[in-house]
């Protein structure tokens, strides 16, 4: 869906509905049911910043082109927000396993066949490596990460 914004700010409801050619009552409805959150001002007026214009274009993307109802639409939200954060989650994960293991195969084969944790012997002197279990260093990643 296109649409006719040029500039970065905050619009109001007024604005927003002509824009989308919806009613402003609409909007409410959508702030209501917790689909939209707009910022307000000390006179508490309606502001939709870019990113909840953007979340608005979704929700009428639902809405008007494949008929979700309020309550879908709800649901298909939250569902996305989840995903992005185990997205990030992923993410996250995925910089430590680089930082953290990924050393532990330029160590030499003696050294990985033994299953010495290449992070505690960091930490710890050359004397007393600690090994990982072999319950956990028999386990692959995604194990790992089903697992927890």
């Amino acid at each position: 869906m296109a649409t006719k914004r040029k500039s970065k700010g905050a619009y109001m409801i007024s604005a927003v509905a002509e824009m989308y050619e919806i009613h402003p009552q609409t909007l409410r409805l959508y702030e209501r049911e917790g689909l939209l959150k707009p910022s307000r001002t000390e006179g508490n007026t309606r502001l939709y910043t870019d990113e909840d214009l953007e979340r608005l274009e979704f929700i009428l993307n639902l809405a008007r082109d494949l008929g979700v109802n309020i309550a879908g639409i709800a649901i298909i939200l939250q569902m996305r927000e989840r995903m992005e954060e185990m997205n990030r989650q992923m993410q996250n994960f995925v910089e430590y396993v680089r930082s953290e293991c990924w050393p532990a195969f330029k160590l030499p084969r003696r050294v990985r066949q033994g299953r010495l944790c290449p992070s505690a012997r960091r930490r710890r002197s050359s004397l007393s490596p600690r090994r990982v279990p072999r319950r956990i260093a028999n386990r692959s990643v995604v194990e790992l990460v089903a697992s927890s």
